[in-house]
């Protein structure tokens, strides 16, 4: 007889939503099912296995080496249903997501040939804009929006978190006539600033950290503004200047070593998550679906820690 434990799909789900939010309770909500039920599932399936799935300390979840093994295998299969499924649904038309411009041009877009492969059949339209786009009117399925810490919904679906900080050029950072050792060390360069208008309001990155570090204003060596912030990445790049840096924008960039954060988790402003919001219309879309799911697996592309500053 086959001595392998016969595992429901209904109790890897709940096990695999509360995996990716390390909460009952957030899982539950996304099942629309209550939290002693998520509660009761994934004890039922650490009593299948044998062994605990998640480490319980002061109100919080974390995943036991188990837990893990099991989340990564669930991940991969559930993506790979969802993928079979749309496939044999035929063509599912397409997905509309709108984000800020940012996070369109540096993170999302440079991803999505990792959707089309896996989704040939649904076409994507992304409508950039810093500005909050009314959902229905704009004919949007999808938006990621950033929501600041102390304001998130009470039933979010967040996504990632956001935060800023300096960065610059590795060449820029080993500087030997221009130390970057201290935030103060920020007046002997140049800063590049990112200028833009959010709901019709002028909106400078610079400033936006100034605030949110209570760090001291300075007058820099020199001050050169940008309109779009790949413009900005591209200087910082060429080593003209300290840069702000978002996460997750440059996570990319700052692994591969291409940018550097010169002060570490010093000057990290938090500035809240990104969270998804769902046309109304859109909910049963399997095409949105499958492209909810997809982002939810790059996002965790980028929970591996960031590569510490490098000095020589």
């Amino acid at each position: 007889m086959d001595r392998n434990p016969r595992i429901s799909l209904h109790l890897v789900r709940g096990f695999w939503a509360a995996a990716r939010h390390l909460s009952f309770t957030q899982a539950a909500a996304e099942l629309f099912v209550t939290q002693s039920a998520i509660s009761r599932e994934v004890k039922k399936l650490e009593e299948q296995l044998g062994q605990p799935l998640f480490h319980r300390v002061n109100r919080s979840l974390r995943l036991t080496p188990a837990g893990e093994e099991l989340f990564h295998a669930v991940d991969e299969a559930l993506a790979l249903i969802d993928a079979a499924t749309a496939r044999l649904a035929g063509p599912q038309g397409g997905v509309a997501v709108t984000t800020t411009i940012p996070l369109a041009s540096l993170w999302l877009v440079p991803r999505l040939p990792r959707f089309t492969r896996r989704h040939p059949d649904i076409d994507v339209q992304i409508a950039a804009s810093n500005d909050v786009l009314d959902l229905p009117q704009s004919r949007i399925d999808i938006a990621i929006r950033h929501v600041r810490s102390g304001h998130e919904p009470a039933h979010g679906n967040r996504l990632m978190g956001y935060s800023i900080f300096p960065v610059c050029a590795p060449a820029l950072l080993n500087d030997q006539a221009r130390p970057l050792r201290t935030l103060a060390d920020l007046a002997q360069h140049a800063l590049l600033e990112f200028e833009t208008t959010v709901n019709g309001r002028p909106w400078y990155d610079w400033e936006e950290w100034f605030r949110a570090v209570k760090a001291p204003r300075f007058r820099p060596a020199q001050r050169q503004r940008f309109s779009h912030y790949d413009q900005v990445v591209e200087a910082a790049l060429a080593g003209c200047g300290v840069a702000i840096g978002k996460r997750p924008h440059l996570d990319a960039r700052l692994r591969e070593g291409a940018l550097c954060a010169p002060f570490g988790s010093t000057g990290v402003a938090e500035l809240g998550s990104f969270y998804l919001q769902v046309s109304d219309t859109a909910r049963d879309n399997p095409a949105v679906k499958a492209f909810i799911g997809w982002l939810r697996r790059e996002a965790r592309r980028d929970t591996r820690p960031t590569p510490a500053a490098h000095r020589r």
